[in-house]
Parts: structure tokens; C-alpha cells; sequence
């Protein structure tokens, strides 16, 4: 697994995170997340109350890419892991009272990040390279 710096977590926290998904034929979808936020230092979580796309590649077994950028100062972060869906327990009922307080409908699931790779984002020599 890989680690989150507290300047990732500060990223993700304040910046819009787009995740990636892909289908069987390996056609790639890309969807914004607004819930995306950190779990644990190795693990991301986001709500998935639509139950498009992403959500169907990722009961497919899509792995998972998490983009994150900043264009203020030019910096960002790709991570990349396997999901994990959760439609009951702790964590669903957290994010289900999460919707609830903020009038939106009872999610489906939410998607657990795994973290196994985390690449730079930052323009030059660093772009695209594996950093942890």
C-alpha cells in the first residue's frame, strides 16, 4: 500500500476529485466525485449515489484512478487502487447519514480506495512518475 502526505490530504480535501474508471471492453469513464475524501492514510472513500458508470465498472472489478489537481500551483496526484463496494455496515451508514443531512437520497454504496500507487501530477520531469 501507499501512503498519503498530509499535502495530498490537504489536496483532496479542498480540490475536486475525478475518478477512473474502466468496462470490459477497457473503455475509460471518467466522473467527478465531490464525497471523495480520505479514509485512512492508505485509503481513500467516496458515495456513490448515482449508480451509473462508475459504479458498474466497479462491480465489474475495475481497479480505480483518483485524480486530484490543483491549478493554483500547479500540482496534483494520480492514485491508483482496487475498490471496494459497501451497500451495509458502519461505513454505509455513515455516508447514508451524510446524504441524509444534506437532502440527498440514501446512496447506494460507498467505494473504498485501496491506495497501491500514487504518481505525481506536478508539470516537468515529475509528470506522470510514481512517487510511492
Amino acid at each position: 500500500m501507499a501512503t498519503l502526505t498530509q499535502e495530498m490530504k490537504e489536496m483532496i480535501a479542498t480540490q475536486q476529485c475525478f475518478i477512473g474508471t474502466a468496462d470490459a471492453d477497457g473503455m475509460p469513464n471518467v466522473a467527478p466525485k465531490r464525497s471523495t475524501r480520505v479514509l485512512t492514510d492508505d485509503s481513500l472513500i467516496f458515495t456513490e449515489g448515482t449508480g451509473g458508470t462508475t459504479y458498474a465498472n466497479i462491480k465489474r472489478g475495475s481497479k480505480v484512478s483518483v485524480a486530484v489537481v490543483n491549478r493554483e500551483i500547479l500540482d496534483g496526484f494520480r492514485f491508483i487502487g482496487n475498490p471496494a463496494l459497501h451497500d451495509s455496515g458502519e461505513l454505509y451508514e455513515q455516508a447514508a447519514a451524510m446524504s441524509a443531512k444534506m437532502g440527498l437520497p440514501k446512496p447506494r454504496a460507498v467505494v473504498v480506495i485501496h491506495i497501491s500507487e500514487i504518481h505525481s501530477l506536478k508539470p516537468g520531469p515529475m509528470a506522470g512518475k510514481k512517487i510511492n
